[in-house]
């Protein structure tokens, strides 16, 4: 900690996307003690149930930065946010810059502080799914390779730099959105009121999300995906994204969506959704952070990809990959039973912490 004498760290942290909510919510918790934090939203992620109803709910700060630039494809969206960023931070002349994940926020507020020289901190670094059709990898490689600290989740992780050279300045940490998970499970046990108002019964029914790109724009793939979510045995809760919803529209797949075992709903707030997770029978996602999220609340998962970056929890049993295909989902689903073993994973819970002391102790870390 630093003596109160001493001039506090200005940091710069970027968040654009649900997931990064998350996770900037544990940091941002105990940095407000130790730094002077700006808060930038790029806007990526725009719609009040994938955005403001988190930094309500996880006690974040509103941002003194909205960029607001919405959707686009991955050049225009990348662009507008990099000159936008870059103005941003030749006003606020930051310390550091923190970035989160592999969207499109990471990728261009990496870019946009490295070229001005500001030195750049990657939570959750190392990261791989091997996949170059995968936007996302292409985010959090670059990332990677311009950044000043890399902290990872797991060995995992830091042998995959490893394998790309990248040995200095790498701290396992573990995972932040583990902090924020236990935060926000103990807050919607007493505050959410979703089963109640969905009329659902805890372990009586499954919980779907799907967003990623090589699901939503590949309409053979997102076909298989509904068709076998409307084949399940049960009720299937189905909070859906803007994206998918747009996709299912252009597909002119509407028609499974109002199948009588799916319960349609919008973007849930984060309380909502972890006590959804939390109760369901079995959990089917594209989400990275989703399968980890199963994986801490002791929820079987089924990937509906075909690699994941969270490889640990494939190799626990308690995850399992589906791809696309119907067949393989629904075998997936009704068949796979989890282990009796349950390993810890991704940290002790005190990986915000464990940042923040790097970032304040730099270079000495």
């Amino acid at each position: 900690m630093k003596n109160s004498s001493e001039k506090k760290l200005k940091i710069l942290t970027i968040i654009g996307a649900r997931p990064q909510f998350i996770k900037a919510a544990a940091v941002s918790r105990l940095l407000r003690d130790e730094a002077d934090e700006i808060i930038l939203h790029t806007g990526q992620h725009y719609d009040e149930n994938l955005s403001k109803v988190f930094f309500d709910e996880l006690d974040i700060p509103t941002p003194q930065y909205n960029l607001g630039v919405g959707s686009g494809t991955h050049g225009v969206q990348t662009g507008e946010m990099l000159a936008k960023i870059e103005a941003v931070l030749i006003d606020t002349q930051p310390d550091w810059v923190i970035v989160y994940g592999d969207t499109n926020s990471t990728l261009a507020g990496a870019l946009a502080a490295a070229k001005l020289h500001i030195k750049v901190a990657h939570i959750e670094a190392g990261l791989r799914s091997y996949n170059r059709l995968m936007p996302e990898e292409i985010n959090r490689v670059l990332t990677d390779h311009i950044s000043d600290f890399l902290f990872c989740p797991s060995n995992v992780a830091v042998e995959n730099l490893a394998n790309e050279g990248i040995t200095e300045k790498v701290v396992i940490v573990g995972d932040v959105m583990a902090n924020s998970l236990s935060y926000a499970a103990e807050k919607a046990e007493k505050q959410s009121g979703i089963l109640e108002i969905l009329g659902l019964e805890p372990g009586q029914y499954y919980l779907a999300t799907v967003h990623r790109a090589e699901n939503t724009d590949d309409p053979l793939r997102l076909e298989n995906i509904l068709d076998a979510l409307t084949s399940l045995d049960k009720k299937v809760v189905f909070p859906i994204h803007p994206r998918t919803k747009q996709a299912v529209e252009n597909y002119r797949f509407q028609g499974y969506l109002s199948a009588p075992n799916i319960e349609l709903i919008d973007p849930l707030g984060y309380l909502d959704m972890v006590r959804l997770e939390a109760s369901a029978r079995k959990i089917l996602t594209d989400s990275g952070g989703i399968q980890k999220e199963a994986y801490w609340l002791h929820v079987p998962c089924v990937t509906l990809r075909d690699e994941t970056e969270w490889v640990e929890t494939v190799q626990s049993g308690w995850n399992v990959l589906a791809g696309g295909n119907k067949e393989t989902i629904l075998e997936k689903v009704l068949h796979f039973k989890v282990p009796e073993n349950h390993p810890e994973f991704y940290g002790d819970g005190k990986a915000a912490r464990k940042i923040i002391d790097c970032l304040v102790q730099y270079p000495a870390c």
